[in-house]
């Protein structure tokens, strides 16, 4: 009987350890600063391209918002990510930077060779490395 109790306590106790340990309040995501209104940058917008046989340029809107987004960027990241025609449809696809504008330029150009798919997107940032939200991810296909 004294067997029996030891190993029901023992079972217990092995029990409530595996239930502190594992439970939780879910995935965590990563650590985000709080959101203050009007301190963050506004996203920028209207991203458009034109391109040449050597070239392609974007061009982009960026307003200051004092209600909602106050903070004024010192300029933008340029983000790319480039694909083949042959490239499987819908498969995964890493945007790096590729150039930095400094403020007021809203410009961006670059050379592009043909047999590609490219997608592009501008980020504002400031000195403090605040950053806004992605602009709209613009497509190019050059055959």
């Amino acid at each position: 009987m004294r067997n029996k109790t030891a190993t029901i306590l023992f079972l217990m106790v092995v029990a409530s350890t595996f239930l502190l340990i594992f439970s939780g309040c879910g995935k965590k995501g990563p650590p985000l600063p709080p959101i203050v209104k009007g301190k963050k940058i506004a996203t920028p917008a209207d991203l458009k391209y034109t391109y040449s046989d050597k070239d392609i340029a974007l061009t982009w809107q960026h307003k200051i918002d004092a209600e909602t987004a106050a903070v004024k960027p010192d300029g933008f990241e340029i983000f790319m990510a480039k694909k083949t025609f042959e490239a499987c449809e819908g498969c995964p696809f890493k945007f790096k930077v590729i150039g930095f504008v400094s403020m007021p330029s809203m410009k961006f150009v670059m050379d592009i060779e043909k047999g590609f798919k490219y997608y592009f997107r501008v980020q504002a940032v400031n000195d403090a490395n605040m950053r806004s939200e992605y602009s709209k991810t613009v497509q190019f296909e050059y055959k």
